[in-house]
């Protein structure tokens, strides 16, 4: 009887820890101490307190208080960890959120588990954009590029499309390409066929008729000349 009761504390006392963080800790950037003392904020936050001290962590790791603070420090600065603060009826309170660490998680599952075809795509349209510049694509704008890939979740479809959009503007950059991206995302543009429509409704709205010349019978044409980054 004695026995069953321990084994019903061993197993009624149990903590979920996803599987994805034991086998990858170490690839998204944690060293041992790290990770337990946030599988330890993970129980500390399923126990009911959201904001353990350095001082309640320290008695259940072999670091001291003031390790324990370092290391939580440096988790909020390198966006593992957030301190969220929240007012309810003048009441001030903190907790410590650990969506920071499940996204980079899922990244790294989502990068480790792409397939060749989707690589393969990635590169071409690094590609793509060293030739429309021409020339090598510099480190910044690199992870600009895969920013928009991992982070924004735009497809290399659609990027290549706000690329064209930029080259019809006339505004080969970055920034611009950022912004059109941004738009696109804002108002729902997910394949290629919306960013065609889209494109074509916004040339409508803001396009200008280029003066006719005097000698010349043919009718006006218009051009783009809608200005994304002041928008």
């Amino acid at each position: 009887m004695e026995k069953q009761k321990w084994m019903d504390l061993v197993i009624n006392g149990t903590v979920s820890i996803p599987r994805l963080l034991l086998e990858h800790y170490r690839d998204i950037g944690l060293n041992e101490e790290e990770c337990m003392l946030l599988i330890h904020l993970h129980a500390f936050q399923k126990e009911g307190q959201p904001f353990p001290t350095p001082d309640q962590l320290s008695e259940r790791m072999t670091c001291t208080p003031a390790q324990c603070a370092e290391h939580l420090r440096r988790l909020v600065q390198r966006g593992y960890l957030e301190i969220v603060q929240e007012t309810d009826r003048d009441l001030y309170s903190e907790s410590y959120s650990l969506n920071g660490l499940w996204e980079k998680l899922i990244r790294h599952y989502e990068l480790s588990t792409k397939t060749e075809d989707a690589l393969e795509q990635e590169e071409a349209l690094y590609t793509i954009f060293e030739k429309e510049f021409g020339r090598p694509l510099s480190p910044i704008e690199c992870e600009t590029l895969g920013m928009w890939l991992e982070e924004d979740g735009h497809s290399p479809e659609i990027i290549k499309a706000a690329l064209r959009e930029s080259v019809l503007s006339g505004k080969l950059n970055f920034r611009y390409i950022d912004r059109i991206l941004f738009d696109w995302k804002k108002n729902g543009v997910r394949t290629l066929e919306q960013a065609k429509a889209h494109g074509e409704k916004v040339r409508n709205r803001y396009g200008k008729a280029v003066p006719k010349p005097e000698n010349n019978e043919k009718k006006p044409l218009k051009f783009p000349m809608y200005n994304w980054l002041e928008n």
